[in-house]
């Protein structure tokens, strides 16, 4: 056990005026936790039955009743969707290391963030990632910043736009860990970030540079977000009209025309309605209107998933191509490509003035 803890001077292992047999504390530092949706530990029935069920009895996903919903989500979509969606994940899973692409990626965009922190503040910054669904969990990664010594954590959603069931969810799981602790760290939560230059630039990069290696220019570029129900627009969540204002942003930066750029939605669950178009639906109508060649990318994921990778590449891809469509292109979300991770770092070192 070191004798103390200079808490006025960091690093130099002592903590004025404290008695020889009180508790380790260590040096103060900041942490910075990029928090990202979530992943299940194996592709198996029951792991991902566990991983569906806490995501999808999370009441900012599923807002019904729990009396309504958690009997049909325990009795029915829980005994067959664990089968199809385990099915998903095994097309895109990262065999070499036994895990989801989201997590591989996720923990490069933490370690390179680390990287560059580091280069800035050397070890005064801890960096680390948490799922909000899965592991590592939310709670298990602020528990090990604190005993680290994080007595400042900047909590950063890897959610461009701002959602109910995206980074209030993530963040409410932030504070929940926070009501168990006793010496509860500070802590700051990143706010939506779709408007940041750095973002924007990034996104109009990889449309640049992917139209660049093409033999023959996409008719139209198809910006798919995540959906959520119409009643969550009218109930006034900001989420449809920051999608909105993101593809009207990068088409600005892009120079383009209106014509060359549509935003439409993807990933509808349910019976209600949602707010559209419905990207599944719309690629197939563009091919059916002669529409032979498009591209798409997803900007509300930071991180490439099983939405992109799967429902995207494969499910939305057959649909363009079966409607007669000729020649489909993804656009890779920005993962941990550079300008990301600069833009990351500004919003870091934005978030954190006063701390730093």
């Amino acid at each position: 056990m070191p004798k103390d803890i200079d808490l006025d001077h960091p690093g130099h292992g002592r903590l004025a005026h404290a008695n020889t047999d009180h508790p380790p504390v260590a040096p103060a530092k900041v942490g910075v936790i990029i928090a990202n949706l979530g992943t299940p530990d194996a592709t198996d029935y029951w792991s991902m039955r566990r991983y569906l069920n806490e995501f999808l009895s999370d009441r900012r996903v599923i807002d019904y009743a729990p009396w309504k919903w958690q009997p049909l989500l325990q009795l029915i979509i829980l005994t067959k969707r664990p089968f199809s969606s385990g099915a998903a994940y095994r097309g895109i899973w990262n065999n070499e290391l036994d895990e989801s692409p989201l997590l591989t990626v996720t923990r490069a965009q933490s370690k390179a963030l680390a990287s560059r922190l580091k280069d800035l503040w050397g070890d005064r910054v801890e960096v680390d990632f948490c799922m909000r669904y899965g592991n590592p969990s939310t709670q298990s990664v602020i528990e090990r910043m604190k005993e680290k010594g994080c007595e400042r954590i900047l909590f950063f959603p890897l959610y461009p736009q701002y959602a109910a069931p995206t980074t209030a969810t993530a963040n409410d799981q932030a504070f929940r860990t926070l009501m168990k602790m006793n010496w509860q760290p500070a802590i700051r939560t990143v706010p939506a970030y779709f408007e940041n230059t750095l973002f924007i630039d990034a996104l109009a990069a990889t449309v640049t540079e992917t139209y660049a290696k093409l033999d023959t220019r996409p008719d139209i570029l198809v910006v798919s977000y995540h959906g959520v129900p119409e009643r969550y627009l009218m109930q006034g969540d900001p989420y449809h009209c920051q999608c909105q204002k993101t593809t009207r942003l990068l088409r600005e930066r892009l120079g383009w025309d209106k014509t060359e750029i549509i935003t439409t939605f993807q990933s509808k669950f349910g019976p209600e309605k949602w707010v559209g178009p419905a990207t599944v639906d719309y690629v197939a109508e563009l091919a059916e209107n002669g529409k032979k060649n498009i591209a798409i990318m997803a900007p509300a994921f930071s991180t490439d998933c099983v939405e992109t990778l799967e429902e995207i590449n494969e499910e939305i891809k057959e649909s363009f191509e079966e409607a007669g469509g000729e020649t489909f292109t993804y656009i890779p979300c920005l993962n941990d490509r550079d300008d990301h991770l600069a833009m990351m770092v500004d919003i870091v070192t934005r978030e954190t003035a006063g701390w730093l």
